[in-house]
């Protein structure tokens, strides 16, 4: 299948892989599951594995908190008997060496660089002067390059990515029958290469053996370890050749690209539930080379109260930054954070706010529901939690919106707690886009976590239309589907077709549907679900952050000609055929990075935009800059309604504390932790401030005076509260001591 075929379209294909692999058992596959899940005896010891070989940038690079933590745990074994350490990156020898300095990695043993055709020995004990001599049949750099770099729209990666037995470029957005063309003209000139493309963006020209693979088991067959006894890690495509070598173990991060996920598909692969360096400390651990992750900045002081980990999240040394009355402030704000989620608890699941703090009239009854968005937000965020009470309100809210699928698979904006109507548009009738998106990505987060296979069989049918009802809003058949006006959370508000919130969650629903088909062993059907979410991944990247960059292979946008706009900072708000919204949509651009959409370069610059123009000034953060003033071309006459989207109201620049909760992981995934510690204080006084009592959790604030407004004890407010309290001190290490 090629990137312009959707996957429901051709859901049976063969993934190339050997016939052993094809033919995995049940019982792999459950070993899997138990692995991310941590429900499973390890099997392994540390004196089973001698080498552990790690990608570097995404893999253990892109957040320093996590980087040093990683360093901390490697440096504590003992250096006789730990494993040795291998760097496999696309990066030279030197370059690597400079760059682990740089951010205090581990020392390695060994590099192996240029995507598997450099290697470096830093023990000293082998001279490996003859690893090159494999690459010179069939290779001529210049003539490659006179080839490659004749191709519109290539770019030249820089020097310390370039190497004489590596021709590397950027070549943005690139399809299979592109890619296949290069391969043709390459092979036309007599020469024997291996072309590898990885992110949609980077395009390595190697030696025929050329891969981090074959350098790997060469590397093995010198030093005599058995690849059974090998560890690798890594989170794009050019590391998929470690995780195919015959007999390794591997760790995919949670941040992974989806052709590693769809590379490995088949492999009874360890994927981590955190990101990057600490993804890897997870694994580590699970594999028995750790003891233990290492809390942020050292051990934390206290001890884990359940439902709490109190001590563990709030001690000293975890929030060093802050005062005594800012950690007492924090640690009081998760405290109440529980008992406002507990008001939530019904016996149909989530309500979006407490039933018994807050009166209804007129078109508030529709709060007395278990809404989709609202109620799998919450699942989301609470996921990690283990108290049964919680655990049993997240499945009952999954059953209630699942048996309330219609038949063409809509899935219900809320469904009515006290007669069970279910309700599947809002004002003037449209439908709920993003209800369906966050109903797929839920259903994922709760079989990973709590591996209940027989959850997913017995809703397997019902998903499955939930994911079609959503395709069938790609009609033209380009990757992102099309937004009725006002169609997603921001109900009362113009965006319409092309919507950076709602294609963002395409994207992870399409990862997380192929994710749950791998679970029921459906490999070829869930491969193509992952490859199609890459393609998804370009197009969001395409559309919604325009550049002045020339690109003669892309598809030209209406946004990519308005030259007025240059090289955005931020991720559009809207795309439609005859225009653009430039505006900041906060949301969107967060969770576009919290859900591997944009990689960390892209991140950092929204998040200096977003914080300089001041989303987060009053508190814990607008949900779009600027906002909309009356007569401007974007303002709808409907805005009065209610009086809600009046300018820093609801959602035209509201103050929303639940995506307050994922600002503050989204700047701590950046690596600026006392920013993220500061922020989660303010976001603690905002969730404190209440309109009749303290710790009212509300819906939104206003925008310039900051006083609460909407239903107080928020579901989704209190939730993204406590997940940003555990991701952000020891969401990780608390795990440890389940």
């Amino acid at each position: 299948m090629d990137e312009t075929t959707m996957p429901w379209r051709n859901a049976l294909r063969t993934n190339a892989r050997d016939d052993a692999v094809a033919t995995m058992q049940h019982t792999r596959l459950r070993v899997r599951l138990a692995g991310q899940t941590h429900r499973m005896s390890n099997p392994n010891s540390s004196a089973a594995i001698r080498l552990f070989c790690t990608d570097l940038d995404g893999t253990v690079i892109g957040n320093p908190e996590a980087s040093q933590r990683l360093r901390r745990a490697w440096d504590a074994l003992d250096r006789g008997t730990r494993p040795w350490l291998v760097y496999a990156t696309g990066r030279s020898c030197a370059d690597t060496r400079a760059v682990a300095a740089a951010q205090r990695l581990p020392e390695p043993d060994y590099i192996i660089g240029g995507v598997g055709t450099e290697m470096c020995d830093l023990s000293g004990e082998q001279d490996l002067a003859d690893f090159c001599a494999q690459f010179g049949e069939g290779w001529d750099l210049a003539k490659i390059e006179a080839i490659v770099g004749a191709v519109p729209g290539i770019e030249r990666q820089p020097p310390e990515f370039l190497h004489p037995y590596k021709s590397s470029w950027y070549w943005h957005r690139v399809d299979r029958s592109q890619l296949a063309s290069l391969e043709q003209r390459l092979a036309g000139a007599g020469l024997r290469v291996n072309v590898v493309y990885s992110s949609l963006r980077y395009l390595d020209v190697l030696p025929l053996r050329g891969n981090k693979g074959n350098a790997l088991t060469w590397l093995c067959a010198r030093r005599g370890i058995p690849l059974d006894r090998v560890l690798v890690a890594g989170d794009t495509a050019n590391d998929s050749s470690l995780f195919l070598l015959p007999g390794v173990k591997g760790i995919v991060v949670e941040n992974a690209q989806p052709e590693l996920f769809e590379a490995v598909v088949k492999l009874p692969v360890f994927v981590s539930r955190q990101v990057m360096a600490d993804g890897v400390l997870e694994g580590l651990k699970h594999f028995g080379i750790i003891p233990a992750v290492p809390p942020p900045r050292g051990p934390a002081a206290g001890h884990r109260e359940r439902g709490t980990w109190r001590g563990m999240l709030f001690g000293p040394e975890a929030l060093r930054s802050l005062t005594g009355d800012q950690r007492e402030l924090i640690a009081t704000g998760y405290t109440k954070a529980l008992e406002a989620l507990r008001r939530n608890i019904t016996p149909l699941g989530f309500s979006a706010c407490s039933l018994a703090d807050n009166s209804v009239t007129g078109t508030d009854a529709n709060y007395r529901s278990v809404w989709a968005r609202d109620g799998c937000f919450t699942i989301v965020q609470t996921i990690e939690m283990d108290e049964p009470d919680i655990r049993e309100a997240q499945k009952r809210t999954l059953v209630t919106l699942l048996g309330a699928v219609a038949p063409n698979g809509q899935v219900p904006a809320n469904v009515r707690i006290d007669d069970l109507s279910r309700e599947y548009c809002g004002v003037g009738g449209i439908c709920s886009i993003d209800s369906g998106l966050w109903l797929i990505i839920a259903v994922y987060h709760y079989v990973t976590h709590t591996g209940d296979m027989e959850f997913l069989h017995e809703h397997a049918a019902v998903l499955q239309r939930a994911m079609d009802w959503l395709s069938a809003h790609d009609s033209n058949n380009d990757g992102l589907i099309e937004i009725p006006e006002a169609g997603d959370w921001t109900d009362l508000f113009g965006r319409s077709y092309h919507v950076l919130y709602d294609e963002v969650l395409w994207y992870r629903a399409n990862v997380c549907f192929g994710r749950l088909l791998e679970y029921r062993q459906d490999f070829g059907r869930a491969a193509d679900y992952l490859r199609w979410s890459q393609h998804i991944a370009g197009r969001i990247k395409a559309s919604f952050w325009p550049s002045t960059r020339n690109e003669p292979a892309a598809m030209v946008t209406f946004a990519d000609r308005q030259a007025s706009l240059g090289d955005t900072q931020y991720l559009l708000a809207e795309i439609t055929p005859f225009g653009f919204n430039w505006r900041c949509d906060v949301l969107g651009n967060v969770l576009a990075f919290l859900t591997n959409v944009i990689d960390v370069e892209r991140a950092r610059t929204a998040f200096r935009f977003m914080w300089g123009v001041g989303v987060s000034a009053t508190f814990p953060v607008a949900n779009l800059y600027p906002v909309v003033q009356s007569g401007d071309p974007d303002w709808r006459a409907y805005y009065t309604v209610n009086l809600l989207n009046l300018p820093h109201h609801y959602h035209n620049g509201g103050i929303w504390p639940f995506i307050g909760g994922m600002w503050v992981r989204f700047i701590h995934r950046l690596g600026l932790h006392s920013i993220a510690c500061n922020e989660l204080v303010r976001l603690a006084e905002v969730n404190q401030l209440g309109k009749s009592h303290e710790w009212e959790f509300n819906e939104w604030v206003h925008g310039q005076t900051g006083r609460p407004m909407g239903k107080a004890y928020q579901a989704w407010s209190a939730a993204a509260y406590l997940r940003a309290c555990q991701e952000l001190h020891l969401a990780s290490g608390a795990a440890e001591n389940e």
